[in-house]
């Protein structure tokens, strides 16, 4: 039995939407179940996780979810987020969430969807991830300063796709919004959302132990990687989904201003500013990971070496990047 406080309210507990409850199961919640008994301030637990209910019970439990008076604890909040990140559409719904939660239960979602389209890049599968990004790009939309929550986020453990995919997002969102303020437009936000998210893509018709070798790649091997952004238009293509934005990222984000990067070999001002940007957040996102070639180095030190390379990479991207890191300050 837990006593009601204030600080435990909203710290330990908090009261779940009509809607998510909805959402569960509906004779076997997934996650302990509490009551609130306002005669004596206290919480109970009214429902067990996994337990088979009555209809009775969902008429009571629905009842308490309309007065507010049924609540679910924080400690499940890893079983909370394997349920809703299937369904993040209703994570928006969810008024009770802390933004640090939010933020966690969308990057989770996003790293799945990609996955599956990783595997199987269908129209179906690129479906679910785009109904997720709209949902993810709404959320930062309404409050783009939220965007700090998803730099505190960023993966710096050992490099795959997934995590590069996500960390370039996040960057790239955030150097979009840090370098064109009120002159950007909801549709180029959401567009470059998705693009920096399927930047990579074609890395996923590389064969994996290609990208995972920790010695120097054979020129057989070497000759693999180049193409990846040519192969991931090729899919973007099939699936009809090209904008002028995921051109840009897709195509350009291994270009460098000297003409040193590739597939095409751009210099200056022959790559686009999206490319431009997209070098910037690609390159950054892969110095913070341990790759098989490299170790990781960290955040100030990567941003610090990318504003140092000013023959490859456009200062208008790595300046604030770097000024970022140097002083904490994340402001958009």
């Amino acid at each position: 039995m837990q006593t009601i406080t204030p600080e435990s309210i909203f710290e330990e507990y908090y009261q779940i939407s009509e809607t998510i409850l909805s959402s569960f199961p509906k004779y076997r919640p997934p996650l302990n179940l509490f009551r609130l008994k306002e005669d004596v301030a206290q919480l109970q637990l009214f429902i067990k996780k996994d337990t088979r209910i009555t209809n009775e019970q969902i008429e009571e439990m629905f009842a308490l979810c309309k007065e507010g008076d049924l609540f679910v604890s924080r400690a499940d909040f890893p079983v909370y987020s394997k349920h809703i990140v299937k369904q993040l559409d209703l994570v928006l719904v969810d008024t009770n969430l802390k933004e640090g939660e939010v933020a966690d239960l969308t990057m989770q979602a996003l790293g799945l969807k990609l996955a599956e389209f990783f595997d199987q890049p269908v129209k179906p599968a690129f479906e679910n991830l785009h109904a997720d990004v709209q949902v993810v790009t709404e959320y930062i939309w309404q409050d783009k300063h939220r965007l700090r929550l998803y730099l505190r986020r960023l993966h710096t453990g050992a490099h795959t796709l997934i995590s590069q995919s996500l960390n370039s997002f996040t960057v790239g969102l955030w150097l979009l919004c840090k370098t064109q303020k009120d002159e950007l437009r909801r549709k180029e936000f959401d567009r470059v959302a998705m693009a920096l998210l399927l930047h990579d893509a074609g890395m996923a018709k590389v064969p994996s132990f290609i990208a995972a070798k920790s010695t120097q790649l054979k020129p057989d091997e070497r000759e693999k990687i180049p193409p990846h952004p040519i192969l991931a238009m090729k899919m973007a293509q099939k699936l009809e989904i090209v904008t002028d934005e995921l051109r840009g990222i897709v195509l350009e984000h291994q270009e460098r201003l000297d003409g040193s990067g590739y597939p095409q070999r751009l210099k200056g001002d022959a790559i686009s500013r999206l490319g431009r940007l997209s070098a910037v957040a690609d390159s950054f996102s892969a110095m913070i990971q341990k790759r098989p070639y490299a170790d990781a180095v960290s955040m100030v030190d990567a941003a610090k070496n990318l504003a140092n390379d000013k023959t490859r990479y456009d200062t208008h991207f790595t300046t604030p990047l770097m000024t970022a890191y140097v002083v904490n300050d994340f402001s958009c």
